[in-house]
């Protein structure tokens, strides 16, 4: 399959934007919630910061702590095939 090298670029150059804009997001981001709970409002958008209780299972400290075989580790884990694209700058460009 042959793909325009312009394609590639145009790629590129948008995760690169993606890339800066998330950046910003998170200074943003930092500084709402730094301010800490409430409701921000702008002329388009709200934002409203608040505390919620998250529950996490360290579920390999589980595993480590029940030991299971390596037969039962092995009758539950899947392999699958994915495509993998990686898009990186090229040198003196």
């Amino acid at each position: 399959m042959k793909i325009e090298l312009k394609v590639v670029d145009e790629l590129g150059a948008l995760k690169a934007q993606i890339a800066e804009l998330t950046a910003q997001a998170k200074v943003i981001e930092a500084g709402l919630k730094a301010a800490g709970p409430g409701r921000t409002e702008g002329v388009l958008y709200d934002a409203n910061v608040f505390a919620q209780s998250r529950e996490t299972v360290d579920w390999k400290a589980v595993a480590e702590k029940l030991q299971p075989s390596r037969q039962l580790v092995t009758a539950h884990t899947s392999t699958a095939e994915v495509l993998v694209l990686k898009v990186t700058a090229r040198k003196g460009a």
